[in-house]
């Protein structure tokens, strides 16, 4: 099959999964994991990479271990490449971590074990951002996001 066939087949298939009667959501997701979060770490921050900015706005799969979280109610937890045994929040994104993620869920889970490998969906947001309600500030957030043991 010539190239130019093949580029046109492969830019159907979103509307081959709406005719099919699959989700959007479904194909628009994309796999990312803490070592494609960043292109380059230096004295001068944490640059993100092109995955990640091509990915803005989108829904993402990640998978990790949740951080104790600060209280038994919240919403939210921060994700992490290696289970931790304290949250990792930060007072700054100068001094923002690059093995975290926030993650905003879609409604109230219970948490499990930090030592749990868990599988989080959400649609990623990427930039500095201040919580208004907590103070946080974080790089990189999943939105209206749900978890599940791996």
């Amino acid at each position: 099959m010539p190239r130019r066939d093949f580029l046109k087949l492969l830019s159907a298939a979103p509307l081959a999964c709406v005719a099919s009667g699959l989700p959007q959501a479904q194909a628009a997701t994309g796999n990312l994991s803490f070592a494609e979060l960043y292109s380059k770490v230096s004295v001068l921050g944490l640059e993100f990479s092109e995955k990640v900015k091509s990915l803005n706005g989108e829904k993402v799969v990640m998978g990790g271990f949740m951080a104790p979280p600060l209280k038994a109610e919240a919403d939210f937890f921060v994700l992490t490449e290696i289970p931790m045994s304290i949250c990792p929040f930060c007072s700054s994104d100068a001094d923002w971590p690059d093995n975290i993620l926030v993650v905003y869920l879609d409604k109230k889970q219970t948490f499990v074990q930090p030592s749990t490998l868990i599988e989080v969906t959400g649609k990623l947001e990427v930039g500095s951002w201040t919580d208004p309600e907590t103070g946080f500030v974080s790089l990189l957030r999943l939105r209206d996001a749900r978890y599940k043991v791996a």
